[in-house]
């Protein structure tokens, strides 16, 4: 999947999101949208990357501590 096939996708889900709120406004948006995304960004990184965080961290541009702290967050890691 591409960089543009992804952002179409993400473009879509917000079109879906706001027709389904029939013309209320949203609310904290921003931050339900990248808790949404972030969590299976993370699992899925975590995985390719065999739960090898510093290799996950380098992909991700992260340093890794910052990377355990996400993973703590969203409780894919105790």
């Amino acid at each position: 999947m591409s960089k543009k096939q992804i952002e179409d996708c993400v473009r879509s889900s917000l079109e879906g999101y706001f027709r389904d709120l029939r013309g209320t406004e949203p609310d904290g948006m921003y931050e339900m949208i990248v808790t949404v995304v972030e969590k299976p960004l993370l699992e899925v990184v975590m995985l390719r990357a065999e739960g090898n965080q510093s290799r996950a961290a380098q992909w991700l541009g992260l340093n890794r501590n910052t990377l355990r702290k996400k993973l703590v967050e969203h409780r894919i890691i105790k």
